[in-house]
């Protein structure tokens, strides 16, 4: 807990905070430390529900007073020292670009490796930092050998980038595709698992598995869904764009062949960041997307062949990484299924109004999504947005229809009432 409280006083301090003068970035630094040591002094469960801590935390962030954003699901603000540190390692960068990025900072990713490994609770060998899930997974999909005719099951509820990638390799390497309606939302794990086996044939060679689907938070049985895979001998891939650091879970828990995150949703890592995990023994075998000179050796690093790079936002990593566990796993999950639950609870009376996930915490986390009888959702989001200043996204795609509402930790309940107040106010009119 001192540890933590250390990293707040000293990275905020240092770093001040945007325009305010030293003394009062100063106080603000200490007042942010604070907060975050009472509420490593409660169980998560209890930090979930102390308003007072949590809005004296988000001043760790510097979003706007004026629009409340409640899209977090598509990329995450990141507090001020994650900002920061990018500006300090670009203009670093600047001096020498050759020298300082190619010499120096290019080395510093590997201490960047392994934070996110020991996040992830798996090896510094099995984790290569790319830009986001879709170069992650586009990895996977494009360095697997598969023969005409293999077989792959997919949802159609999957995110459309993973879709399309696998419709590619469908039509070029003439691959077939077994597609699963997913039923949303569901508290029947099983079914999804029988979905997968019964679809399964002497042909199949790859599950694509979609940890949480984005377009509502359902969440899928992830860990059943490896399970029966490796007993099959099939290929687990598991998109993990809106899982990790949300919620409490090692990578190590389920065990995949292969997993692809970004980091600027959750983590609130600098933009476009993310990463891919391989199984070490897996490693081998698994070509690049941007090959080096040895592209079948084992080591995690030659998928990291991108030329020329940002350098900055991915040496920021390390300071988000420690800014989330500054936080802690278990309380930030607890903090943000508490935040879906207090707007759900409170708009889910009207008749008109029809919610579009479970309450359960293992169906769902911070990702919660709400239909309006009568309005499209296109329509519902965007009289959020000129009404009342809210920005919310719309989902029309395959069965599932609604606003979707992701909050973050530095979102109040003040702000969630603010949104209560206008759906309802909407669903009256």
């Amino acid at each position: 807990m001192t540890s933590r409280r250390n990293f707040f006083k000293k990275s905020i301090a240092a770093a001040g905070t945007l325009s305010l003068a030293p003394l009062a970035a100063k106080a603000m630094a200490e007042d942010i430390a604070d907060a975050l040591h009472s509420l490593n002094l409660l169980s998560p469960t209890l930090a979930s529900t102390d308003e007072d801590l949590w809005a004296r935390m988000a001043q760790a962030y510097t979003v706007s007073p004026n629009i409340l954003n409640l899209n977090n699901g598509g990329v995450s603000p990141q507090p001020k020292v994650v900002q920061d540190a990018v500006d300090r390692y670009y203009h670093y960068s600047n001096e020498a670009p050759s020298y300082y990025m190619w010499q120096i900072l290019d080395k510093g990713r590997e201490a960047v490796r392994r934070k996110l490994a020991d996040l992830g609770g798996v090896s510094p060998d099995t984790i290569a930092i790319n830009r986001n899930t879709t170069e992650a997974l586009a990895t996977v999909t494009g360095g697997l050998t598969l023969a005409k005719g293999d077989e792959i099951i997919m949802t159609k509820q999957d995110y459309p980038n993973m879709i399309q990638t696998w419709k590619q390799k469908e039509m070029r390497d003439g691959i077939k595709i077994t597609w699963l309606t997913i039923a949303l939302p569901t508290e029947d794990g099983e079914s999804i698992v029988k979905a997968y086996i019964n679809a399964t044939t002497p042909k199949t060679k790859i599950w694509h598995i979609t940890h949480m689907i984005n377009w509502t938070g359902q969440i899928m049985p992830v860990k059943r869904l490896c399970e029966e895979a490796r007993k099959r001998n099939i290929i687990s891939i598991v998109d993990g764009a809106h899982t990790f650091a949300h919620m409490d879970f090692k990578i190590s828990d389920f065990n995949p062949d292969y997993y692809g995150t970004s980091l600027h949703k959750w983590l609130c890592a600098p933009f476009g960041t993310g990463m891919l995990y391989v199984k070490k023994e897996n490693v081998a075998g698994l070509w690049p997307l941007f090959p080096n000179d040895k592209p079948q050796m084992d080591d995690i690093r030659k998928f990291e062949t991108l030329g020329t790079r940002s350098f900055a936002p991915e040496q920021a990593i390390g300071q988000a990484v420690d800014f989330h566990n500054a936080i802690g796993s278990k309380r930030k999950e607890e903090r943000l299924q508490y935040l879906k639950n207090y707007w759900c609870e409170k708009v889910k009376q009207h008749p008109r109004i029809q919610l579009n996930i479970s309450l359960k915490p293992e169906w769902s986390c911070a990702l919660g999504s709400f239909s309006m009888e009568g309005i499209e959702p296109d329509v519902v989001s965007s009289k959020l947005m000129s009404g009342y200043q809210i920005h919310t996204t719309s989902v029309k795609w395959e069965n599932i229809s609604g606003v979707r509402i992701t909050p973050h930790v530095y979102t109040t309940t003040k702000d969630l009432d603010r949104l209560v107040e206008a759906v309802l106010t909407l669903a009256k009119s």
